[in-house]
């Protein structure tokens, strides 16, 4: 969102830190997704942002499962939370049908401390951009697509994101 999250900094006492921003609610929604490679357990890191002020339709993770599907061009199986745009949809669900080398399995409902990617947001939006006062949504989109694309060259930390959440895989 256009608004910063505000974290706690360091200044000189008595100059509390000042942050000139509007009360706008502008944002950028996204959809990423931690590959790994059954292989060679190279991790990696794919995102698409959706256009200013969008919510995420079925046609956006239609839309993102073929971006992946090109650029892994293998099976795959996909691990994702159960919000009910991802297996509910008739739109996801006829694509997945048409692409079966495509295999989803589901998180516990209610489990986001078990999904790595969970992990690639709260870095991005609490750590690296905390107290990031975009101008307007070009300057915001500028700065989401520099701190995935950094990330994405960050395989360790990718890495640790899966590590963290406990569950089962292999690196």
């Amino acid at each position: 969102m256009l608004t910063p999250t505000v974290r706690r900094t360091f200044a000189p006492r008595g100059q509390t830190p000042t942050h000139y921003c509007w009360d706008r609610r502008d944002r950028i929604s996204a959809i990423s997704a931690i590959t790994v490679s059954p292989k060679r357990r190279r991790v990696g890191l794919y995102f698409h942002l959706l256009p200013d002020n969008e919510n995420v339709h079925a046609e956006d993770i239609v839309q993102f499962l073929r971006l992946l599907d090109w650029h892994l061009r293998k099976p795959m199986t996909i691990v994702w939370d159960r919000i009910n745009i991802h297996n509910r949809s008739i739109v996801v669900r006829e694509y997945l049908r048409r692409h079966p080398r495509i295999v989803t399995e589901q998180l516990p409902a209610y489990a986001p401390d078990l999904n790595p990617d969970e992990g690639v947001w709260s870095y991005t939006k609490y750590a690296r951009l905390a107290n990031f006062a975009a101008t307007d949504r070009a300057d915001l989109r500028q700065a989401v697509t520099n701190e995935l694309t950094m990330l994405r060259g960050r395989r360790d930390l990718l890495a640790s994101f899966i590590r963290q959440t406990k569950l089962p895989i292999r690196l």
